[in-house]
């Protein structure tokens, strides 16, 4: 059976493709040898739609991805559709995400700035979607990946006190000056993304989505059904649960930031184990590992969906891969939908203070 391909930013690509966030940061140490190993493996099975985002690792991430394009000769180069984002404005040496103690007494409303005091360094980051800082951004994460041109440039979270009309209309005037290919958005709300489409086409419609996380289904999706719009789900694993390999959540490297997740953590991550522990029983009736089901249940729903699920190592590549490859039976699809019906899965999907900029339903 051949791999599942969807139309993205201009470019066919397959399906499946990778996130490369936890590369950098979030999900404990990380070693860029066996990283780049892990892009190349990727590449030799097929993967050419790679995400990225100027904020992970503070530009870490990005140079990375720009040592495995240079390592690449020119023809395989122009096969990757590299996207990237701008948005989060981080100051030097802030933390990677939100762990530890908030400073402020009070949650601050979503959208505003925000400081932790973690046990190392304070986290602290803003929105910036300015166009002087856009072109900046741009500016920059060309210098870092090594390239002419980013394939797809996306907000990756938007301010809400600035237009999205003036913010497509700084994206529009780089896309005229061929610095970027394509516009997406990340987290926004559908009527957000009317506004924007009507400024402009947009590419894509990034959020997260899987069986763990279906809000996205509400609105979101049969919105970018509506108007054209590539839906790119991150986290479609949810964040390695969906996996049933992941450890306990006590047993997570200190700085892995599903430690500080609700999702995970009480009552709520135990009912939420309870839920893999059937999902993988499923799974073994198939014939299929965990992971392979979840992934192959989004791409067997919508035929409009990418995922880039995420993976330092070469381990899970191929199982990853194989899921584009996978037909589920009506039968089959009616029954993850009901074991992960809304409402089954306990907690939020993040901490007060990862909602900063999220637009989308929260669930």
């Amino acid at each position: 059976m051949t791999q599942s391909i969807r139309r993205l930013a201009g470019q066919d690509v397959p399906a499946i493709g990778l996130g490369l966030m936890g590369m950098s940061e979030f999900y404990g140490a990380h070693d860029d040898g066996e990283s780049l190993a892990t892009l190349h493996a990727a590449f030799e099975l097929g993967v050419r739609h790679l995400d990225t985002a100027d904020t992970y690792g503070a530009g870490h991430n990005e140079q990375l991805l720009g040592r495995f394009v240079a390592e690449l000769k020119p023809a395989q180069r122009a096969e990757l559709l590299i996207a990237t984002k701008f948005g989060i404005n981080r100051p030097p040496g802030s933390h990677a995400g939100p762990q530890g103690r908030r400073i402020a007494a009070s949650s601050p409303p979503r959208g505003s700035k925000e400081a932790w005091d973690g046990p190392a360094l304070p986290y602290e980051r803003h929105i910036d979607n300015s166009p002087a800082y856009i072109r900046a951004a741009c500016e920059d994460s060309l210098k870092r990946l090594g390239v002419e041109q980013l394939g797809l440039y996306y907000v990756h979270r938007r301010d809400p006190a600035r237009p999205i009309e003036a913010v497509m209309d700084s994206l529009v005037a780089l896309k005229a000056e061929g610095k970027i290919a394509a516009i997406g958005l990340s987290e926004v709300s559908a009527q957000t993304l009317r506004r924007a489409h009507a400024v402009h086409p947009v590419a894509a419609l990034q959020s997260e989505y899987s069986l763990w996380e279906r809000a996205a289904e509400q609105e979101m999706l049969p919105t970018c059904a509506a108007l054209g719009v590539a839906f790119v789900a991150y986290s479609p694993l949810g964040r390695a649960l969906l996996s049933a390999t992941m450890p306990a959540t006590q047993d997570l490297a200190p700085d892995d930031f599903r430690r500080m997740l609700p999702r995970f953590n009480g009552a709520a991550g135990a009912h939420n184990r309870a839920l893999v522990a059937r999902l993988a029983e499923l799974a073994a009736a198939w014939g299929m590992p965990p992971s392979q089901l979840a992934l192959a249940w989004i791409l067997n729903k919508h035929p409009h969906v990418l995922v880039i699920p995420g993976t330092r190592r070469q381990t899970h590549l191929g199982s990853n891969w194989s899921a584009g490859q996978i037909a589920l039976n009506a039968v089959q699809v009616a029954a993850l939908d009901a074991l992960f019906a809304a409402g089954a899965v306990a907690g939020e999907r993040y901490t007060e203070g990862g909602w900063v900029g999220i637009e989308s339903v929260r669930s």
